[in-house]
């Protein structure tokens, strides 16, 4: 019974990690913001998710090596390569498919909470890289474009902190 009580009353943020050549995200047909080389993150928060959740993740994103050094190893991270990082806000990453084939988002957070942390996230993303992250807009119906460089795509979530 705890068990089952401690797995339900936790969130867990998710993030979807892709190392890419380039990234974009388009709202309403204008470019919100676009980079060149480094990780596109796509982040799902849930209710109970946390400030100390946020910077254990940033800290991990920036710091995770996924880059090859000059022997096609992964060995550098993207602090040391120099590269960029956009952020976007992914609710569909919660999505609960066990019953039926329409997914269920109840678990991802509703704007009370998930707008704050998603910002929060930026803050620590850009603190942690030592530069400006580029974003998309919370909520907005975005087109995002990518070019996988690899492919390398790894999820992270803050319950599993291996």
């Amino acid at each position: 019974m705890y068990l089952t009580f401690f797995q339900t009353a936790g969130g867990i943020m998710r993030a979807v990690i892709q190392r890419v050549t380039h990234a974009g995200v388009t709202i309403d047909g204008t470019i919100k913001s676009r980079i060149g080389p480094g990780l596109l993150v796509l982040l799902g928060i849930e209710e109970a998710d946390t400030v100390a959740d946020v910077s254990w993740l940033s800290g991990k994103i920036v710091n995770l090596r996924i880059f090859n050094d000059g022997q096609g190893v992964m060995n550098f991270s993207l602090k040391d390569t120099g590269g960029d990082i956009l952020l976007i806000s992914q609710f569909t990453l919660h999505a609960l498919t066990k019953k039926g084939n329409r997914p269920s988002y109840m678990r991802a957070a509703g704007p009370a909470v998930a707008v704050p942390l998603y910002e929060q996230m930026i803050r620590q993303l850009e603190a942690d890289l030592g530069k400006p992250v580029g974003a998309g807009t919370f909520g907005a119906d975005m087109k995002v474009e990518l070019l996988n460089d690899g492919p390398v795509t790894i999820l992270i979530d803050t319950k599993n902190r291996e």
